[in-house]
C-alpha cells in the first residue's frame, strides 16, 4: 500500500501479506506518514474503503474518507456525492504506482524476507522522488 499528496509524492508505504483485507491496512499506513504533524484532511480511496466503521474511525481523527459506495451496499448512503468528484484524480496515485513499477525488483517480488522488498519499495520512492526533483 502506498500514500502519495496532490502530486503524487510518496509520503508513506506499508507492505502487508496479500490476505488481509484492505479496510484493516489503511490506518497502519496513515501512522506510517513520515512528515511530523501532518494528518491528511481527505483520504481517496476506491470501493474496497466502503465501510462505516472504517469512516467513522477516520471521522473521529478528522480524515474526511471520498471514496464511492458498493453496488451490493445494504445500508443507507453515507455521502451524497458531491465530493465525488475529486475520486476522478485517483490517477494520480495509478500514476505513482507505474512508477515504482518501472524497478523489475518491485514489480516481481524476488526477495525472500519481507523486511528486504519493504526496503527496495523504500528505495524506489527515493529514486522516484529524485527524478522529481
Amino acid at each position: 500500500m502506498i500514500f502519495v499528496d496532490r502530486h503524487g509524492t510518496p509520503v508513506a508505504i506499508d507492505t502487508e501479506s496479500a490476505r488481509r483485507s484492505e479496510v484493516k491496512l489503511i490506518e497502519p499506513l496513515l501512522e506510517k506518514i513520515t512528515l511530523q504533524n501532518r494528518q491528511p484532511e481527505r483520504l481517496v480511496y476506491d470501493k474496497a474503503a466502503d465501510s462505516d466503521s472504517l469512516r467513522k474511525r477516520l471521522m473521529e481523527k478528522n480524515i474526511d474518507l471520498i471514496c464511492p459506495h458498493r453496488k451490493s451496499r445494504v445500508k443507507p448512503p453515507t455521502q451524497d456525492g458531491r465530493k465525488l468528484p475529486r475520486f476522478k484524480r485517483r490517477w494520480i496515485v495509478e500514476r505513482s504506482i507505474a512508477w515504482l513499477h518501472n524497478y523489475r525488483r518491485i514489480v516481481t517480488r524476488w526477495e525472500y524476507h519481507d523486511y528486504l522488498y519493504e526496503s527496495f519499495v523504500i528505495l524506489g520512492c527515493l529514486f522516484t522522488l529524485l527524478k522529481r526533483f
